[in-house]
């Protein structure tokens, strides 16, 4: 069956098929295949075929499992990369590219990327008006790029993941700042809790672009790793194996003339003792590890700019319960005053017979002057002294 782009689908069962893919069962999942020769195959297969085709082994094909919670992995095997950048989950090999679950939403575009980019140099020729072929010039594609096939194919996944995190960091950052400074005007439930859920997004979002950039600063730190990356320098130093029928649905594999082609290449730079140089592969991992250290930065800054915001609405707070402090010693004092005149009023006003009460009714006004004068000078004191003390502000 012919598929999109001159592709083929086929699926492992065509009794259940639709469109070219099967209800994925409990074994199988929806791989998209793209070979060096521009042909492309949606493939809907169990991990044991993926397994004999790419020859890696069961503990590195769970790493690719969406089920299983891996971090961020770049392995280099005999034959094969294994790549699990969050959700781009791929085997690159010397000669095609294995893509799960290519109808993912964010898988699409990447698909449409590797189209572009790995698509073989003769497939971009025009033909002029005088009849002449003229080679298209498209350097953002890279389709004139050098660099062994699983190069190109690696540097399509760290350009479509550090641009993924790149663009969610960019959208968590016009999110913050006004949520911050809405808050920092208005100290409310609602903006705290908004706040709350926006840095709770942001922690998530450092943890993701660290593991990226954790397993690119870990390669870079060892050419032995980046060593196991070069498949085609491997492939050219392998004796020639003969194709197994197991895989019969597979698309077919390049032309003999463009191994050939390959394998020379890796073998004059292996007699030139070219077989430790990484420095290629170096230069592509460097960039794209300054890319995302770049994202890192700005997830950085945003922390310690909600940090910053923290402790402001933390003086804030702190201000206004110094206040409210204030305002209880004010009010405890002017009570302890109160509490006084009113000792003294119950006590002259208690009904209990004595001699000296009779014919001296003028002492009313004089205890009651003289307890208000008593009781506002003990006012002004208490405050005096607490003031003096540093206890209210002044």
């Amino acid at each position: 069956m012919t598929g999109r782009d001159g592709g083929y689908v086929v699926p492992a069962d065509p009794l259940n098929a639709v469109g070219g893919l099967k209800k994925k069962g409990s074994g199988s999942r929806s791989w998209i295949l793209l070979d060096s020769s521009g042909q492309e195959v949606v493939l809907d297969v169990d991990k044991y075929a993926i397994m004999h085709r790419v020859q890696i082994h069961a503990r590195d094909l769970r790493i690719l499992d969406p089920l299983l919670s891996y971090p961020s992995t770049i392995l280099g095997r005999e034959r094969a990369i294994v790549l699990n950048l969050e959700h781009i989950k791929a085997i690159i090999t010397s000669e095609e590219v294995l893509l799960r679950d290519p109808m993912d939403d964010n898988v699409v575009p990447i698909v449409e990327d590797l189209r572009r980019r790995l698509k073989p140099l003769t497939d971009n020729r025009e033909i002029s008006g005088d009849g002449k072929e003229l080679l298209a010039q498209h350097d953002e594609t890279g389709e004139e790029d050098d660099s062994p096939f699983e190069f190109r194919a690696l540097e399509v996944a760290l350009e479509a993941i550090c641009s993924f995190l790149s663009a969610r960091t960019i959208e968590l950052e016009s999110a913050v700042y006004p949520a911050l400074d809405m808050l920092t005007s208005k100290i409310s439930s609602r903006n705290l809790d908004r706040v709350r859920k926006l840095k709770s997004q942001m922690t998530r979002l450092t943890a993701r672009v660290q593991k990226v950039r954790d397993e690119l600063e870990q390669l870079l730190d060892d050419d032995d790793d980046m060593a196991d990356l070069y498949l085609s320098r491997k492939m050219a130093g392998a004796s020639p194996v003969s194709g197994s029928g197991a895989a019969s649905w597979f698309l077919a594999s390049p032309t003999i003339g463009s191994k050939i082609s390959k394998a020379s290449r890796a073998s004059i730079a292996t007699m030139r003792g070219d077989e430790n140089d990484v420095e290629e592969l170096e230069m592509l991992l460097e960039a794209y590890f300054m890319q995302i250290d770049g994202t890192l930065n700005k997830l950085t800054t945003l922390r310690e700019y909600i940090d910053n915001t923290e402790d402001y609405i933390n003086i804030q707070l702190d201000n206004h319960r110094n206040q409210l402090i204030q305002l209880e010693l004010f009010l405890s004092t002017g009570t302890v005053s109160l509490s006084i005149y009113s000792l003294v009023a119950g006590i002259f006003g208690m009904n209990i017979p004595y001699t000296w009460n009779d014919d001296h009714g003028y002492m009313f006004k004089w205890v009651v002057i003289c307890t208000g004068i008593f009781c506002a000078v003990l006012f002004v004191l208490i405050m005096s002294y607490a003031r003096y003390k540093g206890l209210v502000g002044s």
